[in-house]
């Protein structure tokens, strides 16, 4: 079995080594670029299975090398940044970035969030394909959402929603991301009907609401949904 290939784009020599040893102690292949220029050169030359990529570096703004990126590179990238604010986490999942985690990091999580990024990216997620997560099976060619092989009645809203949420399985999708996409650009400063739909699809497909397993929130930012195989 090939390993898949990881390109790190951080200018911070401790934290690359520290990635370096992790990944490749964890049968990942992982290439270094320093600054931005030299990672938008080493990824077209060599398409990684994802980037990890810093937004503090030396010739470029982080930013503007994951929209640099975003031009053509369709895989998961996954931001590593001491930029843990609000507005940044928000600019990046706007700007394509998959998943975003704040320096220092725990490596076990960060395994995790790669593990998912990856095997989402290689999900073929066409109209014949169909989910199962632990309890959950989600059957996109008859449109049909299952509970312990129970069929869970859903609005077309609700559907698209959570067909949305789970087509990108692990990345955060924004507010104004789901907003757009479901309910047009029209709606994209009404969160609360984001908020409302969120909270009826729990209640259909959560064993308790209150403690969600599925749809994950990221506070002030939007939702993930985990593929809970337990």
């Amino acid at each position: 079995m090939n390993k898949s290939e990881i390109l790190v784009i951080d200018d911070e020599l401790q934290i690359c080594k520290l990635l370096v040893i992790t990944l490749e102690s964890n049968d990942f292949n992982v290439n270094i670029a320093h600054n931005g220029k030299d990672g938008i050169i080493t990824a077209a030359n060599h398409p990684p299975d994802l980037i990890l990529l810093d937004l503090g570096l030396p010739d470029m703004n982080g930013h503007e090398v994951l929209q640099k990126l975003r031009e053509w590179y369709y895989k998961p990238i996954l931001i590593l940044s001491v930029q843990n604010d609000e507005i940044n986490i928000i600019k990046a999942l706007d700007n394509g970035a998959n998943d975003y985690l704040s320096k220092p990091f725990r490596t076990g999580e960060l395994l995790a969030r790669i593990r998912t990024a990856i095997r989402s990216s290689s999900v073929n997620n066409d109209e014949n394909l169909a989910i199962n997560c632990g309890n959950l099976t989600i059957d996109f060619a008859s449109r049909t959402i299952k509970k312990h092989g129970e069929i869970i009645k859903l609005t077309s809203t609700e559907y698209a929603l959570l067909a949305l949420l789970v087509k990108h399985e692990g990345r955060v999708l924004t507010h104004q991301f789901l907003l757009m996409q479901v309910w047009g650009p029209g709606y994209v400063g009404q969160s609360q009907y984001l908020r409302v739909f969120i909270a009826q699809l729990r209640k259909k497909i959560e064993n308790d609401p209150n403690q969600p397993e599925f749809i994950i929130t990221a506070s002030g930012v939007g939702y993930r949904f985990v593929c809970n195989l337990l």
